[in-house]
């Protein structure tokens, strides 16, 4: 029992490590993306938008299925593919753009790649730590997980504006590329045994099966209809703020980067509490708190046109905080109430389910974005995405996830 214990136990902080460095990676695309699209590209607020949703689409695509043959396949074997697929897309981009072939189109064409090997990655990754650690464990191993990725993302994000500005933005893209690689080595050195839960079956039937799990669990649903409203807003939030700081503010790459890094610094304290705040509140209890975080920082993010100078600068840095300590503390708490809540055989399609409304109405709300700033600006398209952050938060608030525990 005790080698068993160890091994799991290196397995987790193998995984662990792994999810470390590639959150590392992905917080340099997360800040040489736009740059490349916005200043490199010299994209309009549409093509923003599309470049931003082209992550998404594979979801909307490919996700039920997905959940399915993770919850065949064996997760370990899944996951490392997945990065490696990952690795190669994203090594394209700088490749095309040195011998001068990258275009919005073919950018788009590489990031629907990227995301379709990521549907698979995820749904394995978040499905694999009930093979690691004990059930009750779960909460825990989460908030560790994202303090791990909070960790990255804090430092991530300054170190890409500064590799932006030495090497240019599609160079910068190399870096998660190659996390990707590591990533996919450490996860294959994990030592699991793994019985895939199902090897047949029909195929309409299992993802039947996943969908029923999700939106016929009274806890479930709420909290499923309330992630993917936010999911709509954030990926809208996410396009205006690139426009809205690299253009409206003229604040450049490196300030982008270190904006980023503060909410990852908020998110590390706020995954830090996590596990503390689910334990005495319950799990649901937290995620609500979460979710009236986001539109009140909104708010105050459509409050910094307002002002001027440095002021304004701070308080749109502290507004963003405010969301990334809301997001630590909510992510750990949603992940393992769903993974407690559902058992293991169901697991990879009820995470891929989730997963896959979420970038569809990510990819919506990417395009709505791009449409709303093009349309009305980028400074009144600020509120919008506030008030849709109000609804799903009140959709929270009206549930009985408010009271949920696991």
């Amino acid at each position: 029992m005790s080698d068993e214990r160890g091994r799991r136990s290196a397995g987790f902080r193998r995984f662990w490590a792994a999810n470390t460095l590639s959150a590392f990676g992905s917080t340099a695309t997360a800040v040489a993306l736009p740059v490349l699209v916005v200043q490199g590209l010299h994209a309009d607020p549409i093509e923003v938008g599309i470049v931003n949703a082209a992550q998404f689409v594979p979801y909307a695509l490919f996700g039920l299925i997905a959940g399915v043959y993770v919850d065949r396949w064996r997760r370990r074997r899944t996951l490392v593919v997945a990065s490696m697929g990952r690795a190669l897309a994203l090594g394209m981009i700088p490749l095309l753009w040195a011998l001068g072939w990258l275009s919005i189109s073919t950018l788009v064409a590489l990031l629907l790649l990227f995301g379709a090997f990521s549907v698979f990655g995820f749904a394995a990754s978040q499905s694999l730590p009930p093979r690691l650690v004990a059930r009750d464990r779960l909460l825990r191993a989460n908030a560790q997980l994202d303090q791990g990725e909070a960790a990255a993302q804090t430092l991530g994000p300054t170190l890409a504006g500064l590799l932006v500005r030495w090497l240019g933005a599609p160079m910068a893209l190399l870096i998660d590329a190659v996390t990707y690689v590591v990533d996919a080595i450490l996860v294959a050195s994990i030592r699991i045994e793994e019985k895939p839960s199902r090897t047949r079956g029909l195929v309409f039937r299992d993802m039947r099966e996943g969908l029923d799990a999700t939106y016929r669990h009274p806890v479930l649903l709420p909290l499923s209809l309330s992630t993917h409203v936010w999911f709509i807003a954030n990926a809208a939030s996410l396009t205006i703020l690139s426009l809205f700081v690299l253009r409206t503010l003229e604040l450049g790459a490196a300030l982008f980067g270190l904006l980023l890094s503060t909410v990852g610094a908020a998110t590390l304290i706020g995954a830090s509490f996590a596990e503390r705040l689910g334990i005495r509140l319950g799990e649901g209890a937290a995620i609500t708190i979460a979710r009236l975080i986001y539109p009140l920082a909104w708010i105050t993010v459509g409050v910094v046109p307002l002002m001027s100078g440095l002021a304004g600068i701070v308080l749109l840095f502290a507004a963003l905080a405010a969301g990334g300590l809301a997001g630590g503390v909510e992510n750990a708490n949603e992940m393992s109430y769903r993974q407690r809540a559902v058992p293991d055989g169901l697991l990879g399609r009820v995470n891929a389910t989730g997963r896959s409304v979420n970038r569809t109405a990510g990819a919506v709300g990417a395009v709505a974005g791009g449409l709303l700033a093009s349309a009305l600006g980028v400074a009144e398209s600020i509120w919008i995405v506030a008030a849709v952050f109000a609804v799903a938060a009140l959709i929270a608030v009206l549930s009985p996830l408010r009271s949920a525990r696991a």
